[in-house]
């Protein structure tokens, strides 16, 4: 087809222009325009070709050519004479490596960044699966100054037959540290707290298990009367809860529910809650500490041991006491 512009007077020989459909189209000039610039006449014939391979390369000043300013080809390429960025390449490498999913299978993540490898949780076992252990028995006396409540045995205290007896248990340890005991006892000198120490030992559930998981709802709360009857019973100035879900276990017991954020706290709490009170006796004092078991990371060593410490002053001090009344009878 022949086109003339209406803009110039001067225009390059036939131009070759590519359309979308990638057919070739012959745009023919006026044929008397001039094949070179005004002014160029001497141009040798090699001269020539050479600039009309150039202005193929180039949009023509034709209104033809002006019109291929505006071509865009169908996919996106490089125009040319410009070369891709290499940060630009660089980048769209790194995020195509990065990008979850792409490159990496579940397996080698899997192996690459290893999970930490989890505890199984416990859960409910029937008193059958622990009928070869026998119950650790309580030890108590009448008027101690202190009795520890555990939440149940363990399947290492009920072989050993002593309360605590797990190595990796703190017990004794914090009984010592706190000033409870003025040496480190081990877990076969349960039985002579009370004559030492003025202090014994019961659990909330007296069947034994790996852990409290493994015990029933209703066996806790069921726990909760007995411990009562028992404290009404020895009459004991204090009584210390040694974990956190012995507490709630008996909270639950006594209203329903565990206790709020703000009502439960570690240390000494109201009189209210005193343990065993009838319509004659005051009931025992409650203090409650950290968990001692091995398994119970909660709280560190050093939090355990500011918790435990101002119960240990206080028996302690009750125990001077004593002895000084005794000496002066």
């Amino acid at each position: 087809m022949l086109l003339s512009s209406p803009f110039h007077h001067h225009a390059t020989p036939q131009v070759m222009v590519r359309t979308r459909a990638s057919k070739t189209k012959l745009a023919e000039l006026p044929a008397n325009a001039e094949s070179t610039p005004p002014g160029d006449d001497s141009r040798s014939e090699p001269d020539t070709a050479m600039h009309e391979r150039r202005d193929i390369t180039r949009p023509a000043s034709t209104f033809n050519g002006r019109l291929q300013q505006f071509h865009y080809p169908d996919s996106e390429t490089t125009s040319p004479g410009e070369t891709a960025s290499p940060q630009a390449s660089s980048s769209r490498l790194k995020r195509a490596r990065t990008t979850p999913g792409l490159t990496t299978s579940p397996d080698r993540a899997a192996a690459q960044s290893p999970a930490k490898k989890r505890r199984a949780s416990s859960k409910y076992a029937p008193p059958s699966q622990y009928a070869h252990l026998k119950p650790l028995t309580d030890i108590l006396e009448p008027d101690l100054i202190c009795v520890f409540v555990g939440f149940n045995p363990g399947v290492r205290t009920a072989t050993a037959g002593h309360a605590y007896a797990h190595p990796s248990n703190l017990f004794w340890k914090l009984l010592h540290s706190s000033g409870l005991t003025d040496r480190l006892c081990r877990p076969e000198e349960d039985v002579d707290l009370p004559r030492l120490y003025s202090m014994g030992n019961t659990n909330l559930v007296s069947r034994p298990s790996k852990n409290e998981a493994e015990l029933s709802k209703a066996e806790q709360a069921a726990g909760t009367p007995i411990l009562e009857a028992k404290i009404r019973e020895y009459k004991p100035e204090a009584v210390c809860i040694v974990g956190k879900g012995i507490w709630e276990s008996i909270w639950r017991w006594r209203y329903g529910r565990n206790p709020s954020k703000a009502e439960f706290k570690y240390g000494w709490q109201d009189d209210q809650e005193n343990i065993g009170k009838d319509h004659v006796w005051q009931g025992a004092r409650v203090y409650v500490a950290t968990a001692t078991s091995g398994l119970a990371a909660s709280t560190s060593p050093a939090e355990k041991e500011a918790i435990w410490r101002p119960f240990g002053q206080w028996v302690k001090q009750r125990r001077e006491e004593r002895s000084t009344a005794s000496s002066s009878s």
